[in-house]
């Protein structure tokens, strides 16, 4: 049976998401991993790192959707990767939302905004120029891990910003390959998978970063690693501080308080919405409809 269903695409830093709105949850369920692949894949589907559905919290029956709406956020983000499996939290991914709320007019853009997420309820404000912050939360160090990238092992901090991630210290992020590998990493540390960021210093408080997510791949950027490579290059630095971290989308700004919170700053968009033809055929693909529109 063929299924029809709107869909939008937008990104924060080149970090894309398709967002599927379902806002009493009664159009997608259970989010199929199989359709959330589908629509990721960069030749068959409409491209992305990963796939935000656009759902109340009330609509939800888990524990961190009834913990949403006891903070009082209405709006849940329920992401998963590319690849179809769940995601606690995605920085990029929760100020997308937020746009994608206010320019349809659903949420007033002046006015503070609490999403919800499976990393917990987080605050969000539209600022200028296009620019949305979020409060990451606190974001813990856990000590230090390895990672293995290009055949070589570097020394990495274990930082949980919601998702886990290594973040490391590089000499030279040109010297790197120019697609990631699947970088190797301590599985007794990460049983479920680690984001990994690869991190130079360029100037005082100024970071170039790479990042391999896990589920999705090397991605143009990511919120919580970068957040993540912040809090890595701030080590013991007195607190508040701010840190500009250039991605190869963009650059994004971290400030870093003296309760041990987080807020990511940086602009996001919609680029195009449209309608979409899901058959759930043997072969996997989201076929967009002709009709489809560039906003």
């Amino acid at each position: 049976m063929t299924r029809r269903f709107a869909w939008a695409k937008g990104h924060g830093t080149e970090n894309d998401f398709v967002l599927l709105p379902d806002p009493d949850g009664t159009v997608h369920g259970s989010l199929d991993e199989d359709l959330v692949a589908a629509l990721c894949h960069r030749r068959r589907g409409l491209g992305a790192d990963g796939v935000i559905r656009v759902v109340q919290s009330a609509a939800l029956d888990e524990p961190a959707a009834a913990q949403a709406v006891a903070d009082g956020a209405e709006w849940f983000m329920d992401y998963r990767n590319a690849d179809g499996s769940l995601s606690q939290m995605c920085g990029n991914g929760v100020r997308v939302l937020a746009r994608f709320l206010a320019d349809e007019g659903i949420v007033d853009p002046a006015a503070p905004l609490a999403i919800g997420s499976r990393g917990g309820t987080r605050q969000v404000t539209c600022g200028p120029k296009g620019t949305i912050s979020v409060d990451m939360g606190v974001a813990r160090v856990r000590g230090t891990t390895w990672v293995e990238v290009d055949e070589r092992r570097h020394q990495a901090t274990h930082v949980d910003t919601g998702n886990p991630h290594a973040a490391a210290e590089v000499d030279d992020l040109a010297a790197l390959a120019r697609e990631l590998a699947r970088p190797a990493y301590d599985i007794a540390v990460y049983p479920d998978g680690v984001n990994v960021e690869l991190w130079q210093r360029v100037g005082p408080r100024w970071l170039r970063m790479r990042v391999h997510e896990r589920g999705s791949g090397e991605t143009r950027s990511c919120g919580t690693g970068v957040v993540a490579a912040a809090v890595a290059a701030a080590n013991h630095e007195a607190r508040p501080v701010t840190y500009q971290v250039d991605v190869p989308g963009g650059r994004l700004a971290v400030l870093l308080r003296d309760d041990g919170r987080a807020t990511l700053t940086g602009t996001a968009e919609v680029v195009a919405r449209g309608e979409l033809r899901w058959s759930g055929s043997r072969a996997g693909r989201a076929e967009p409809e002709p009709s489809w529109r560039a906003q």
